[in-house]
């Protein structure tokens, strides 16, 4: 295998291993600090961190507004204080070797606000902005105001031309990197196009060729990618080593790190790490983000995918095959199906889902009256985690402060879920382990080998220090 040489990221060499941003309360303090002390580059979420009292403690996020912007309003406040502890954390334990960076969604609610009062409070300790889920033309203008590097995450050479000529040219100096992030094989919030089959995925060697053109043909040879996604073993990417068409490439690992002593989820969730088989990550739509996301197959997503595969379309008032009239809801209110959904309907009600509840795209789901009830209780309860959320129907942009569209109740909520499941510490394995397969775990597609690399064998759970000196072995 070829050596792997050091970046210079932030005004400092490191190894060009990155952790990659794992929120909620995933990527935090702990985790990023012992990367960082092992050489690499670290990375804490800024996504609804944790913050603690004066014993230590987590300070649970409880929402007491009675309006959504007045509950976002408690968002970001519990944000900010996160990000801040959570970079101390961070550069305490990394005794200032290699970098801390902060991640953060451009989708997320009040991305701007969080991520300049995170840098505000804590001066000096971030080195770098990563950030995707979204197009964050505005990445540049944050990172010019406070003199930090930026690392912009695309999914494919267009979307960074379309980034570079719109903003980030006017900053060119404090590009640090750019973070190609396979979209087939990247844990969470993916970036396929409306062009590309969720299927059929690419090989990412011609794309981040692609990508390395377009950064060249704008004078930014200098410029580092970091490969994202799919990375596991180094000696499967020997060809990317010292290959003039990459030019300088690093390495970010999102999956590998939630497998270490210091990885703060809880012991349940590490446990399933183990056990996956190929093809039990799952490339879906739930989210209410609108992008597809990568999430190990439970029963939380089985109930999802069920829950939409029971679903029918109607008409108001009978039109061509939409002729056969039934009665839906409490009030028995008469719309127009096709005929041959009548029968599912009436078994889908005697297997005891017998609550419609109406879609944005003239559907309807059937879900029991209990989840029925939860899911109107989950959407009142929101409280502007995202710029707009298609569970909800929340925007953050004024007047209306929503998107226009009925709530979607395919979908779901995602703070209640990525909270309940990243705090469960203190619960007993037994029901942590039903709380796990209750709520969304995100993972990248290769999360399988786990349970096929020697490395991991009778259950080993290696340290952060040691995981990093495993991959600079090339494995």
């Amino acid at each position: 295998m070829k050596s792997i040489n050091a970046v210079r990221f932030g005004g400092q060499e490191v190894l060009p291993l990155i952790e990659g941003g794992k929120g909620v309360s995933v990527s935090n303090g702990v985790s990023a600090g012992h990367w960082a002390a092992a050489g690499g580059v670290g990375t804490i979420s800024a996504v609804n961190a944790d913050s603690y009292d004066e014993q230590g403690r987590p300070i649970p996020q409880l929402y007491h507004g009675k309006t959504r912007r007045e509950r976002q309003g408690e968002l970001v406040r519990y944000a900010i204080e996160g990000g801040i502890a959570q970079a101390k954390i961070a550069h305490d334990i990394s005794g200032g070797r290699g970098r801390i960076h902060a991640n953060f969604l451009w989708e997320m609610g009040a991305a701007e606000e969080v991520i300049t009062g995170i840098l505000e409070g804590a001066p000096g300790l971030i080195h770098g902005l990563t950030c995707g889920a979204g197009m964050p033309y505005r990445l540049s203008e944050i990172a010019a105001r406070f003199g930090v590097p930026y690392y912009p995450i695309v999914s494919s050479g267009r979307a960074f031309s379309a980034l570079w000529k719109r903003s980030y040219v006017r900053s060119a100096e404090l590009l640090g990197g750019v973070v190609y992030e396979d979209p087939w094989r990247a844990g969470g919030h993916n970036g396929l196009s409306n062009t590309e089959n969720p299927l059929a995925p690419e090989e990412p060697y011609h794309r981040v060729v692609a990508l390395r053109k377009v950064l060249n043909g704008f004078g930014l040879q200098h410029v580092p990618i970091i490969m994202a996604g799919g990375v596991w073993h180094l000696e499967e990417w020997n060809d990317w080593l010292d290959n003039p068409e990459i030019g300088l490439i690093a390495f970010q690992f999102g999956t590998r790190p939630l497998l270490t002593k210091e990885s703060p989820i809880p012991e349940a969730w590490k446990q399933l790490l183990l056990t996956l088989k190929e093809g039990d990550v799952y490339l879906n739509r739930f989210s209410p983000t609108g992008f597809y996301s990568s999430a190990v197959t439970n029963s939380f997503l089985r109930g999802l995918r069920e829950r939409s595969e029971r679903q029918v379309a109607f008409k108001s008032a009978a039109e061509g095959v939409f002729d056969t009239p039934v009665c839906l809801g409490g009030r028995g209110r008469e719309v127009f199906v096709q005929a041959e959904d009548v029968e599912r309907i009436a078994r889908w009600k005697e297997a005891g889902y017998t609550q419609p509840m109406r879609t944005p795209d003239d559907t309807v789901v059937f879900e029991t009256l209990e989840t029925a009830r939860q899911v109107l209780a989950d959407q009142a309860a929101c409280m502007g985690c995202l710029s707009q959320c298609r569970f909800s129907n929340w925007s953050q942009k004024g007047p209306a402060f929503n998107t226009g569209q009925r709530a979607d109740p395919r979908s779901f909520c995602i703070q209640k879920t990525l909270q309940e499941i990243s705090h469960l510490q203190d619960v007993p394995l037994a029901e942590q382990r039903q709380i796990v397969d209750h709520n969304l775990v995100f993972g990248g597609t290769n999360a399988w080998r786990f349970a096929t690399d020697p490395f991991y064998a009778n259950g080993h759970i290696p340290t952060v220090k040691e995981l990093v000196e495993r991959i600079m072995t090339g494995r």
